[in-house]
């Protein structure tokens, strides 16, 4: 007999079986619910050393750390779910200083009650996206709480990556004269999120665009060393994105609104829930800053990626003492493209 069959002499009920608290109470279930679900499906050498940490040599570079909590509704949507999204999220997040994700945390809170089938497809998904990135998962954590005290699933994940030498990439560094360019389409995550939500249908299918960057963003890097700021504009979409960069750099930004891109779907539904795609949320794009002189290069580059296939020149930074967003319009006007205020939509992700 094994030792795993001496230690767990029943398998875990995944099929039909709930969470219940004593996942979470640091027993023999609670063991049992890591060896037999997180460790078989995030399976690596760090991880299956069972310990609190993962401890890890890094190459030489300056260290980044990202941490996301992930608290989506629903927890599946078309294009992906809160597993896959735990680990673009973070990998984006890390690999927008340019830097090459290494590593990967997890932490989940879990409901009581919440079926054990649809944990497993989580973590399937978790895992798969990991693996499709090359950025493994080595340490964990799981907490259980009572019925009704959370909402089936919360996921944090924590990254860490390398900057290499010589790459300075930041929120502060947009210059007057910089190029503003878009990876792609924008709105097509909170739309996919909002139609689930409300179960609304369209003639085309719109799902989200969660994705891991870090592949597009060596390659930028490689083409551009010096690129000025990358960003990924998630909560707030483009519009609240763009605000936060010119806060940090001083300067304000001048948009124009027919050269970004939107797909006519979201374009439509945004119409008919009365959104404004700019505001949008987005898990797949990344707005990029750049020198004037290096745009047409980087452009080339980000439209060899399928992950940026839709790139766009959006606009370019200028001098504004106030630090003003600003958007030439289709119809010839001019406006404010301002911070988002309230909450257009909540648990995005």
């Amino acid at each position: 007999m094994s030792v795993k069959a001496k230690r767990f002499p029943q398998r875990l009920n995944i099929r039909s079986g709930t969470i219940d608290m004593t996942h979470g109470s640091g027993g023999r279930a609670m063991a049992q619910l890591i060896e037999e679900l997180f460790v078989t499906h995030f399976d690596n050498d760090l991880l299956r050393q069972a310990n609190d940490q993962a401890a890890f040599d890094v190459p030489a570079g300056r260290l980044v750390m990202s941490t996301d909590g992930h608290v989506i509704s629903p927890l599946f949507f078309p294009g992906g779910d809160i597993g896959s999204l735990s680990v673009h999220g973070t990998l984006n997040d890390v690999a927008m200083a340019g830097a090459r994700p290494l590593y990967l945390s997890s932490g989940f809170i879990l409901e009581e009650g919440f079926p054990l089938a649809d944990l497993e497809r989580i973590v399937i998904s978790m895992a798969a996206a990991a693996k499709r990135a090359g950025v493994p998962v080595v340490t964990g954590d799981t907490k259980v709480v009572e019925r009704g005290k959370g909402d089936g699933v919360f996921i944090t994940t924590t990254g860490v990556g390398i900057v290499p030498k010589g790459v300075n990439i930041s929120g502060d560094r947009a210059r007057p004269g910089d190029a503003i360019l878009v990876s792609g389409s924008i709105g097509d995550h909170g739309v996919a999120i909002m139609s689930s939500r409300e179960n609304l249908t369209f003639e085309t299918t719109i799902e989200s665009d969660s994705a891991a960057l870090h592949k597009l963003v060596a390659s930028m890097v490689e083409a551009v060393p010096d690129i000025h700021c990358l960003r990924d504009p998630t909560r707030g979409g483009l519009a609240t994105t763009l605000n936060e960069l010119a806060l940090q750099s001083g300067v304000g930004m001048q948009l124009t609104e027919d050269a970004i891109p939107v797909r006519p779907a979201v374009s439509a539904a945004c119409e008919l829930l009365g959104l404004d795609p700019l505001y949008i949320a987005n898990e797949g794009k990344l707005i990029c800053i750049c020198a004037p002189a290096d745009a047409q290069r980087l452009l080339a580059v980000m439209r060899a990626d399928p992950l940026g296939a839709e790139a766009a020149i959006i606009g370019e930074v200028i001098e504004d003492a106030h630090g003003f967003v600003r958007m030439q319009t289709g119809f010839g006007g001019s406006r404010v493209v301002d911070w988002l205020t309230g909450e257009q939509l909540p648990r995005i992700c």
